[in-house]
């Protein structure tokens, strides 16, 4: 395993197969720890039951080490994190920053779709109830080490967001602070997507005292349609053929010098070529079409 204060992650959801915006994410978040020679963990993240495609984690571990993506250690299942989730939810109510919340959708939706801290002083009970954070110190910016200052929808920012679910499930936000934290994680390279939360679970970390990992967030993929390619809307899995054509293509959304001798090459060469030439200031800021998605 490398030796460095460097640590990265990958972490899918196993809610059906990798696809060509998935390896975006990855392939950057691998590079970026590689060049930094750091270490590089993956984490399934099985929190939602109902969203779980059968066998998809599997799979997914299958398609990265096919890409030659191959991570360090062993692989953390959120699956098996839940007594750590429930210590740092009593945690959090011991201190008084949570409360139990019995508001529905269709109530937030009618008071403008952002939650108005209906519950915050009525001593719910836990029964039919979520758990909210009581937000006394809201993150409204951060620094993106690609896309620079970063400013939150202040209402969002503020708002006293999910942290257990009514239906008992554990929210992303408070479990994926806690695995970071967990797995020493020192910087979190995923896809714009992702940026709206960013500014909440900063804010997580500061209540539970840990030290904030630095962001980067990659360009997303985008379909013909102009929507980002997701499982939701239905992207094609990474194919099992040679992997090389495909990295090719992400490397190339990426913006990254690409040899063109890249035919000759194994894939193991291909990857350490691509490491040693890795520059983050060269990834675009702004989402944009892949070229060649027809052909995946």
């Amino acid at each position: 395993m490398p030796q460095s204060d460097y640590i990265g992650r990958f972490a899918p959801s196993p809610s059906g197969e990798l696809h060509f915006g998935s390896l975006i994410a990855a392939l950057g978040s691998y590079l970026q720890a590689r060049a930094n020679n750091g270490i590089w963990r993956v984490r399934i993240e099985d929190i939602d039951p109902p969203r779980e495609v059968p066998g998809a984690a599997k799979t997914i571990l299958h398609q990265l080490e096919h890409y030659g993506l191959n991570w360090d250690g062993d692989v953390l299942w959120q699956s098996q994190r839940h007594d750590a989730y429930r210590e740092h939810l009593a945690w959090l109510h011991s201190k008084g920053l949570s409360y139990y919340c019995t508001c529905t959708r269709a109530r937030i939706q009618s008071a403008g779709g952002v939650y108005d801290g209906h519950c915050r002083h009525l001593n719910h009970g836990p029964k039919n109830a979520a758990v909210r954070l009581l937000q006394h110190s809201p993150v409204t910016h951060f620094n993106d080490l690609l896309l620079g200052e970063i400013h939150a929808d202040k209402r969002l920012a503020n708002e006293d967001f999910i942290i257990h679910r009514r239906d008992g499930l554990f929210a992303y936000n408070l479990a994926v602070v806690v695995d970071d934290h967990f797995q020493g994680v020192s910087e979190i390279v995923r896809g714009a997507d992702l940026i709206e939360p960013t500014v909440r679970q900063i804010s997580l970390y500061k209540l539970f005292g840990w030290s904030v990992p630095d962001y980067i967030h990659l360009p997303l993929a985008l379909n013909a349609q102009g929507n980002k390619l997701s499982k939701q809307n239905h992207a094609p899995a990474l194919p099992n053929g040679d992997p090389r054509p495909v990295l090719i293509d992400a490397l190339r959304f990426l913006n990254q010098n690409v040899t063109s001798e890249w035919q000759d090459l194994r894939l193991d060469e291909l990857l350490k070529i691509s490491i040693d030439n890795w520059v983050l200031s060269a990834v675009p800021k702004i989402q944009h079409s892949q070229t060649h998605l027809a052909e995946l």
